[in-house]
């Protein structure tokens, strides 16, 4: 019922702002009325409310959500583990506004690591960190204070064997993140980073990361952006990501290649056996929930796969900001309720 009466609301809206107009509403213009209605969702507690206590929101949740507590995401990378899938870990929560709360989130972290150790999930699980969610954006020391914690969680990760990528956010966020990047390789080359195509700045920091040893998650950008900074038509930012993507894997770098779109998927292995890449030289990525036959395919044609895995108990948020971020979210996470492949 609350689905229906979003949609419905989100229709009013449209029709209202035509008559205002008297002019059809573009696909742009539809898209921008579809992002401010998520948005605002996204920030009501009373529509959380009953969202998470619906039947019906429960099957999404489980699908795309790990759970809510350390021991549900540990019992869900295990199950993946299981079918020959690798994991990286995201503990959801952004917009960490003051200094306890990125203390929490390292704790949590930490927390996290130590557990699948116990539980010996280690060998083919990984944690993915937002540094904004360490303080990153605490003022004028945030770099500093998300540099300091994103190193206690990289010193548990060292200590229990397995590594951490550090996500990236918007594009005003991109040279404070590659700077803690780089300094944390210093002492542990094995970091991960993410770059996204639909920037114009890419290519170059793609070429700069190119080197040995160097792990690079290249997907095609899951923030809005304007198109001062970004390509914005979809045609462009496919065309960004095969170009990234083959200087990734021409490469002495290790790709990680994070895509739902089976077209760039293909292009990938074409390029990989085009280079002489060995199937565990690289891998594709993608998100928990989403084309999980997909997942299982390239798995059994020995290809490695990793699962985008978030948790917490803030995904209502999580998942409304996606949708948010790019209609094309939207329609990704409806396709992939629809079907399993």
């Amino acid at each position: 019922m609350w689905r229906k009466r979003q949609l419905v609301g989100a229709r009013r809206e449209v029709t209202q702002r035509k008559v205002i107009t008297s002019q059809p509403m573009t696909i742009r213009q539809v898209a921008k009325v579809l992002r401010e209605i998520l948005v605002s969702a996204s920030r009501s507690k009373k529509l959380e409310k009953i969202v998470s206590t619906s039947p019906l929101s429960k099957g999404v949740v489980n699908r795309f959500v790990a759970g809510y507590g350390t021991a549900d995401v540990v019992k869900k990378v295990a199950e993946l583990h299981q079918l020959g899938i690798y994991t990286t870990i995201d503990r959801l929560g952004e917009d960490t506004l003051d200094l306890s709360q990125a203390d929490q989130t390292v704790a949590a972290y930490k927390e996290l690591l130590r557990a699948l150790h116990t539980a010996g999930q280690t060998h083919m699980a990984e944690v993915s960190v937002k540094l904004s969610a360490v303080g990153q954006a605490l003022g004028a020391d945030g770099e500093k204070i998300a540099l300091e914690n994103a190193k206690q969680i990289v010193e548990v990760a060292n200590e229990v064997g397995t590594t951490v990528t550090f996500d990236m956010e918007d594009h005003t966020t991109i040279d404070s993140t590659l700077r803690i990047l780089n300094e944390i390789r210093k002492t542990t080359p094995s970091i991960g980073g993410v770059l996204q195509a639909q920037l114009h700045r890419t290519s170059d920091d793609v070429s700069a990361h190119a080197f040995s040893g160097s792990r690079i998650r290249l997907c095609k950008g899951a923030y809005a952006e304007g198109p001062e900074v970004a390509f914005v038509e979809r045609a462009e930012i496919d065309k960004a990501y095969v170009r990234d993507m083959r200087t990734l894997l021409e490469s002495a770098a290790y790709p990680m290649l994070a895509t739902h779109d089976p077209r760039l998927i293909e292009i990938g292995q074409a390029l990989a056996l085009r280079t002489g890449r060995a199937k565990d030289s690289f891998e594709f990525q993608m998100l928990l929930g989403v084309r999980p036959e997909e997942q299982k395919r390239l798995v059994e044609l020995g290809y490695k796969v990793r699962v985008y895995v978030p948790y917490g108990d803030e995904w209502y948020g999580y998942l409304m900001r996606r949708m948010a971020e790019k209609p094309s979210n939207l329609a990704l996470f409806v396709k992939s309720l629809a079907s399993k492949s």
